[in-house]
Protein backbone atom coordinates (compact mmCIF):
# COMPACT_ATOMS: atom_id res chain seq x y z
CA UNK A 1 0.00 0.00 0.00
CA UNK A 2 1.56 3.48 -1.13
CA UNK A 3 0.52 6.80 0.70
CA UNK A 4 0.54 10.33 -1.31
CA UNK A 5 0.56 13.82 0.25
CA UNK A 6 -3.22 15.22 0.99
CA UNK A 7 -3.04 18.27 -1.29
CA UNK A 8 -0.55 20.59 -0.05
CA UNK A 9 -0.71 19.39 3.66
CA UNK A 10 1.76 17.18 5.10
CA UNK A 11 -0.64 14.36 5.80
CA UNK A 12 -0.30 11.03 4.21
CA UNK A 13 -3.43 8.84 2.90
CA UNK A 14 -3.26 5.84 1.52
CA UNK A 15 -3.74 5.16 -2.19
CA UNK A 16 -7.26 3.37 -1.19
CA UNK A 17 -9.89 5.01 0.96
CA UNK A 18 -12.78 2.57 2.65
CA UNK A 19 -15.78 4.12 1.63
CA UNK A 20 -19.06 3.26 3.94
CA UNK A 21 -21.80 3.61 1.55
CA UNK A 22 -22.69 0.49 2.05
CA UNK A 23 -22.71 0.48 5.95
CA UNK A 24 -26.83 0.46 7.04
CA UNK A 25 -28.85 0.28 4.81
CA UNK A 26 -31.36 3.02 5.81
CA UNK A 27 -34.08 4.77 3.82
CA UNK A 28 -32.33 5.65 0.33
CA UNK A 29 -29.56 4.24 0.80
CA UNK A 30 -30.80 0.77 1.23
CA UNK A 31 -30.66 -0.11 -2.40
CA UNK A 32 -26.68 0.14 -1.79
CA UNK A 33 -25.85 -2.07 0.99
CA UNK A 34 -27.86 -3.17 4.30
CA UNK A 35 -24.58 -3.97 6.17
CA UNK A 36 -25.12 -4.95 10.13
CA UNK A 37 -22.59 -4.06 12.36
CA UNK A 38 -20.51 -7.32 12.28
CA UNK A 39 -20.15 -7.22 8.88
CA UNK A 40 -19.13 -3.58 9.32
CA UNK A 41 -16.39 -4.15 11.58
CA UNK A 42 -15.32 -6.99 9.48
CA UNK A 43 -14.96 -4.71 6.38
CA UNK A 44 -12.93 -2.20 8.58
CA UNK A 45 -10.75 -4.61 9.72
CA UNK A 46 -9.73 -5.84 6.25
CA UNK A 47 -8.91 -2.40 5.36
CA UNK A 48 -6.77 -1.65 8.15
CA UNK A 49 -4.84 -4.83 8.28
CA UNK A 50 -3.61 -4.08 4.67
CA UNK A 51 -2.51 -0.56 5.38
CA UNK A 52 -6.01 1.29 4.31
CA UNK A 53 -5.75 4.26 6.86
CA UNK A 54 -8.22 6.41 5.16
CA UNK A 55 -11.74 5.84 5.61
CA UNK A 56 -15.19 7.82 3.93
CA UNK A 57 -18.81 8.52 5.15
CA UNK A 58 -21.05 11.16 4.99
CA UNK A 59 -23.66 12.73 7.49
CA UNK A 60 -26.76 11.61 4.71
CA UNK A 61 -25.37 8.13 4.63
CA UNK A 62 -28.07 5.93 5.35
CA UNK A 63 -29.58 8.67 7.24
CA UNK A 64 -26.43 8.77 9.93
CA UNK A 65 -26.19 5.32 10.56
CA UNK A 66 -23.43 5.27 8.50
CA UNK A 67 -21.64 7.48 10.42
CA UNK A 68 -22.75 5.66 13.79
CA UNK A 69 -21.34 2.32 12.59
CA UNK A 70 -17.98 3.45 11.39
CA UNK A 71 -17.55 5.34 15.16
CA UNK A 72 -18.61 2.21 16.81
CA UNK A 73 -16.25 -0.06 14.70
CA UNK A 74 -13.33 2.06 15.36
CA UNK A 75 -14.26 1.69 19.23
CA UNK A 76 -15.52 -1.92 19.06
CA UNK A 77 -12.09 -2.83 17.30
CA UNK A 78 -9.69 -0.90 19.19
CA UNK A 79 -8.24 1.08 16.41
CA UNK A 80 -5.84 3.81 17.08
CA UNK A 81 -7.79 6.76 16.30
CA UNK A 82 -4.40 8.61 15.54
CA UNK A 83 -4.17 6.00 13.09
CA UNK A 84 -6.54 6.58 10.79
CA UNK A 85 -7.69 9.70 8.61
CA UNK A 86 -11.73 9.88 9.26
CA UNK A 87 -13.69 11.77 6.13
CA UNK A 88 -17.20 12.57 6.31
CA UNK A 89 -19.74 15.32 4.11
CA UNK A 90 -22.32 17.74 4.64
CA UNK A 91 -24.66 19.21 2.15
CA UNK A 92 -27.79 16.86 2.06
CA UNK A 93 -31.03 16.84 3.81
CA UNK A 94 -30.78 15.64 7.28
CA UNK A 95 -34.37 16.39 8.35
CA UNK A 96 -37.45 17.99 7.65
CA UNK A 97 -36.43 21.64 9.13
CA UNK A 98 -36.88 24.19 6.12
CA UNK A 99 -32.49 24.39 7.43
CA UNK A 100 -31.73 20.87 7.88
CA UNK A 101 -30.16 21.10 4.06
CA UNK A 102 -27.79 23.13 2.32
CA UNK A 103 -24.40 24.49 2.80
CA UNK A 104 -25.51 27.56 5.03
CA UNK A 105 -23.30 28.82 8.03
CA UNK A 106 -26.09 27.34 10.63
CA UNK A 107 -26.17 24.15 8.44
CA UNK A 108 -22.70 23.80 8.90
CA UNK A 109 -22.55 24.13 12.69
CA UNK A 110 -25.45 21.99 12.97
CA UNK A 111 -24.33 19.46 10.98
CA UNK A 112 -20.29 18.91 12.29
CA UNK A 113 -22.05 18.53 15.69
CA UNK A 114 -24.30 15.67 14.82
CA UNK A 115 -21.82 14.36 12.91
CA UNK A 116 -18.88 14.26 16.16
CA UNK A 117 -22.13 13.10 17.94
CA UNK A 118 -23.00 9.95 15.62
CA UNK A 119 -18.80 9.18 15.28
CA UNK A 120 -18.39 9.48 18.44
CA UNK A 121 -15.17 11.22 17.80
CA UNK A 122 -13.64 14.65 19.03
CA UNK A 123 -12.74 15.60 15.55
CA UNK A 124 -13.58 15.13 11.87
CA UNK A 125 -9.85 14.71 10.27
CA UNK A 126 -11.31 16.01 6.45
CA UNK A 127 -14.82 17.80 5.41
CA UNK A 128 -16.01 17.86 2.10
CA UNK A 129 -18.65 19.36 1.36
CA UNK A 130 -21.17 17.19 -0.48
CA UNK A 131 -22.74 19.65 -3.61
CA UNK A 132 -23.62 22.75 -4.98
CA UNK A 133 -25.79 24.65 -2.87
CA UNK A 134 -27.43 27.30 -5.30
CA UNK A 135 -29.10 29.11 -2.62
CA UNK A 136 -25.86 29.62 -0.25
CA UNK A 137 -23.29 32.39 -1.23
CA UNK A 138 -19.99 30.66 -1.40
CA UNK A 139 -18.60 32.95 1.08
CA UNK A 140 -20.65 32.38 3.95
CA UNK A 141 -20.44 28.71 2.92
CA UNK A 142 -16.13 29.67 3.48
CA UNK A 143 -17.03 31.30 6.78
CA UNK A 144 -18.57 28.08 8.26
CA UNK A 145 -16.22 25.76 7.00
CA UNK A 146 -13.49 28.54 8.70
CA UNK A 147 -15.93 28.87 12.16
CA UNK A 148 -15.67 24.84 12.87
CA UNK A 149 -11.66 24.60 11.89
CA UNK A 150 -11.12 26.85 14.40
CA UNK A 151 -13.18 25.20 16.89
CA UNK A 152 -10.77 22.12 16.43
CA UNK A 153 -14.16 20.26 15.00
CA UNK A 154 -12.53 20.24 11.31
CA UNK A 155 -8.67 20.01 10.61
CA UNK A 156 -8.48 20.16 7.15
CA UNK A 157 -11.70 20.87 4.15
CA UNK A 158 -12.53 19.50 1.04
CA UNK A 159 -14.97 20.00 -2.29
CA UNK A 160 -16.96 17.69 -4.06
CA UNK A 161 -19.19 17.53 -7.06
CA UNK A 162 -18.68 21.02 -7.87
CA UNK A 163 -17.51 22.48 -11.24
CA UNK A 164 -13.89 23.76 -11.40
CA UNK A 165 -14.20 27.36 -11.49
CA UNK A 166 -16.32 27.22 -8.21
CA UNK A 167 -13.45 25.34 -6.58
CA UNK A 168 -11.12 27.90 -7.63
CA UNK A 169 -13.59 30.31 -6.85
CA UNK A 170 -13.82 29.49 -3.19
CA UNK A 171 -10.38 28.75 -2.43
CA UNK A 172 -9.19 32.41 -3.60
CA UNK A 173 -11.85 33.95 -1.23
CA UNK A 174 -10.86 32.13 1.54
CA UNK A 175 -7.22 33.16 0.24
CA UNK A 176 -8.45 36.15 0.50
CA UNK A 177 -9.49 36.43 3.75
CA UNK A 178 -6.93 34.26 5.58
CA UNK A 179 -9.23 31.31 5.57
CA UNK A 180 -8.64 27.89 5.47
CA UNK A 181 -8.75 26.63 1.27
CA UNK A 182 -9.79 23.33 0.24
CA UNK A 183 -7.23 20.47 0.05
CA UNK A 184 -8.78 17.82 -1.64
CA UNK A 185 -11.33 17.41 -3.99
CA UNK A 186 -13.83 14.11 -4.41
CA UNK A 187 -15.38 13.70 -8.14
CA UNK A 188 -17.00 10.61 -10.39
CA UNK A 189 -14.10 9.51 -11.91
CA UNK A 190 -13.73 6.12 -13.81
CA UNK A 191 -12.35 4.62 -16.43
CA UNK A 192 -15.23 4.70 -18.35
CA UNK A 193 -16.28 8.19 -17.52
CA UNK A 194 -13.13 10.54 -17.57
CA UNK A 195 -15.32 13.50 -17.59
CA UNK A 196 -12.73 15.41 -14.89
CA UNK A 197 -10.33 15.76 -17.19
CA UNK A 198 -11.43 18.37 -19.26
CA UNK A 199 -11.51 21.05 -16.26
CA UNK A 200 -11.24 19.33 -12.94
CA UNK A 201 -8.19 17.54 -13.38
CA UNK A 202 -6.13 20.52 -15.16
CA UNK A 203 -7.29 22.66 -12.03
CA UNK A 204 -6.17 19.96 -9.38
CA UNK A 205 -2.81 19.79 -10.60
CA UNK A 206 -2.34 23.62 -11.04
CA UNK A 207 -4.00 24.62 -7.65
CA UNK A 208 -2.26 21.46 -6.00
CA UNK A 209 -5.22 19.84 -4.67
CA UNK A 210 -5.96 16.02 -3.74
CA UNK A 211 -8.07 13.94 -5.90
CA UNK A 212 -10.46 10.85 -4.15
CA UNK A 213 -12.31 9.38 -7.46
CA UNK A 214 -15.75 7.97 -5.42
CA UNK A 215 -17.63 4.97 -7.39
CA UNK A 216 -14.42 4.02 -9.64
CA UNK A 217 -16.34 0.84 -10.90
CA UNK A 218 -19.05 3.02 -11.70
CA UNK A 219 -21.44 1.66 -8.77
CA UNK A 220 -20.60 -1.93 -10.17
CA UNK A 221 -20.70 -1.60 -13.64
CA UNK A 222 -17.12 -2.07 -14.11
CA UNK A 223 -16.86 -5.46 -11.74
CA UNK A 224 -16.74 -7.73 -15.18
CA UNK A 225 -20.14 -8.77 -14.04
CA UNK A 226 -21.86 -7.12 -16.93
CA UNK A 227 -21.63 -7.33 -20.61
CA UNK A 228 -23.59 -6.94 -23.76
CA UNK A 229 -24.91 -10.44 -23.04
CA UNK A 230 -25.60 -10.15 -19.42
CA UNK A 231 -27.09 -6.78 -18.42
CA UNK A 232 -28.23 -8.07 -15.27
CA UNK A 233 -25.70 -9.62 -12.88
CA UNK A 234 -28.23 -10.75 -10.08
CA UNK A 235 -26.78 -9.67 -7.05
CA UNK A 236 -25.30 -6.47 -7.79
CA UNK A 237 -26.70 -2.68 -6.61
CA UNK A 238 -26.78 -1.68 -10.03
CA UNK A 239 -29.00 -3.89 -10.86
CA UNK A 240 -31.96 -1.91 -9.10
CA UNK A 241 -29.87 1.30 -8.80
CA UNK A 242 -29.03 2.20 -12.24
CA UNK A 243 -26.11 5.23 -10.87
CA UNK A 244 -24.31 6.74 -11.70
CA UNK A 245 -24.61 7.77 -15.10
CA UNK A 246 -22.53 5.95 -17.68
CA UNK A 247 -22.32 5.32 -21.44
CA UNK A 248 -22.98 1.89 -21.76
CA UNK A 249 -22.04 0.60 -25.22
CA UNK A 250 -19.07 2.11 -24.71
CA UNK A 251 -18.28 0.73 -21.60
CA UNK A 252 -18.96 -2.61 -22.61
CA UNK A 253 -16.33 -1.78 -24.93
CA UNK A 254 -13.68 -1.00 -21.74
CA UNK A 255 -14.64 -4.05 -20.20
CA UNK A 256 -13.93 -6.17 -23.01
CA UNK A 257 -10.47 -4.98 -23.24
CA UNK A 258 -9.87 -4.90 -19.23
CA UNK A 259 -11.53 -8.34 -18.89
CA UNK A 260 -8.69 -9.43 -21.83
CA UNK A 261 -5.86 -7.89 -19.99
CA UNK A 262 -7.12 -9.26 -16.70
CA UNK A 263 -6.82 -12.79 -18.11
CA UNK A 264 -2.96 -12.23 -18.97
CA UNK A 265 -2.72 -10.93 -15.52
CA UNK A 266 -5.23 -13.74 -13.54
CA UNK A 267 -6.91 -10.79 -12.51
CA UNK A 268 -10.59 -9.30 -12.36
CA UNK A 269 -11.48 -7.03 -14.54
CA UNK A 270 -12.61 -4.18 -11.53
CA UNK A 271 -9.10 -5.28 -10.31
CA UNK A 272 -7.78 -3.47 -13.71
CA UNK A 273 -10.09 -0.69 -13.69
CA UNK A 274 -8.56 0.37 -9.93
CA UNK A 275 -4.89 -0.46 -11.58
CA UNK A 276 -5.28 1.89 -14.36
CA UNK A 277 -6.63 4.65 -11.96
CA UNK A 278 -3.66 4.17 -9.16
CA UNK A 279 -1.26 4.83 -12.42
CA UNK A 280 -2.52 8.20 -12.78
CA UNK A 281 -0.04 10.39 -10.84
CA UNK A 282 -2.88 13.51 -10.37
CA UNK A 283 -5.31 10.58 -8.72
CA UNK A 284 -4.28 10.74 -4.51
CA UNK A 285 -7.06 7.81 -2.99
CA UNK A 286 -9.69 6.16 -4.72
CA UNK A 287 -12.66 5.48 -2.85
CA UNK A 288 -13.49 1.90 -2.86
CA UNK A 289 -16.94 0.54 -1.54
CA UNK A 290 -17.86 -3.23 -1.06
CA UNK A 291 -20.68 -5.13 0.53
CA UNK A 292 -18.49 -8.34 1.13
CA UNK A 293 -15.09 -9.02 2.64
CA UNK A 294 -13.94 -10.99 -0.65
CA UNK A 295 -14.75 -8.19 -2.95
CA UNK A 296 -12.89 -5.59 -0.78
CA UNK A 297 -9.84 -7.73 -1.03
CA UNK A 298 -10.10 -8.03 -4.76
CA UNK A 299 -9.83 -4.33 -5.01
CA UNK A 300 -6.69 -4.10 -2.45
CA UNK A 301 -4.98 -6.43 -4.89
CA UNK A 302 -4.86 -3.80 -7.30
CA UNK A 303 -2.45 -1.83 -5.19
CA UNK A 304 -0.12 -5.46 -6.38
CA UNK A 305 -1.26 -5.31 -9.94
CA UNK A 306 1.06 -3.66 -12.90
CA UNK A 307 0.07 -2.51 -16.18
CA UNK A 308 2.64 -2.27 -18.58
CA UNK A 309 2.99 0.52 -20.91
CA UNK A 310 1.30 -1.07 -24.11
CA UNK A 311 -1.55 -1.89 -21.53
CA UNK A 312 -2.41 1.13 -20.45
CA UNK A 313 -2.22 2.58 -23.99
CA UNK A 314 -4.17 0.39 -24.80
CA UNK A 315 -6.89 1.02 -22.22
CA UNK A 316 -5.94 4.84 -22.66
CA UNK A 317 -7.11 4.34 -26.25
CA UNK A 318 -10.76 2.37 -25.57
CA UNK A 319 -11.16 4.94 -22.71
CA UNK A 320 -10.64 8.06 -24.30
CA UNK A 321 -13.01 10.89 -23.87
CA UNK A 322 -14.21 12.85 -27.24
CA UNK A 323 -12.24 16.17 -28.23
CA UNK A 324 -14.21 18.90 -26.71
CA UNK A 325 -13.62 23.08 -27.30
CA UNK A 326 -11.54 24.84 -25.67
CA UNK A 327 -9.61 21.81 -25.49
CA UNK A 328 -8.78 20.87 -28.68
CA UNK A 329 -8.10 24.69 -29.92
CA UNK A 330 -5.83 24.93 -26.73
CA UNK A 331 -3.93 21.85 -27.66
CA UNK A 332 -3.42 23.02 -31.84
CA UNK A 333 -2.52 26.39 -30.67
CA UNK A 334 0.74 24.76 -28.13
CA UNK A 335 2.17 23.74 -31.49
CA UNK A 336 5.33 25.64 -31.40
CA UNK A 337 5.31 26.91 -28.11
CA UNK A 338 6.69 23.81 -25.87
CA UNK A 339 10.18 22.80 -25.62
CA UNK A 340 11.95 20.32 -27.81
Amino acid sequence: MKYNQLGKTGVLVSELCLGTMTFGGKGYWQAIGELPQNEVNQLVKTAIDNKINFIDTANAYSEGLSEIMLGKAITELGINRQQVVIATKLRIRMGEGANQVGLSRLHIADSVNDSLTRLNMSHIDLLYIHGVDPLTPLEETMRGLEDVVRAGKVRYIGISNHPAWMVVKANSYAEKMGWTKFCALQNYYTIASRDIEREIVPMAISEGLGIMPWSPLAGGFLSGKYTRHNEKAGDSRRDNFDFPPINKEKAYDIIDVMTEIGNEHQASAARVALAWMLSKQYVTSIIVGAKRNDQLLDNIAATQLVLTAEQLEKLDKISALSPEYPGWMVERQATGRMPE
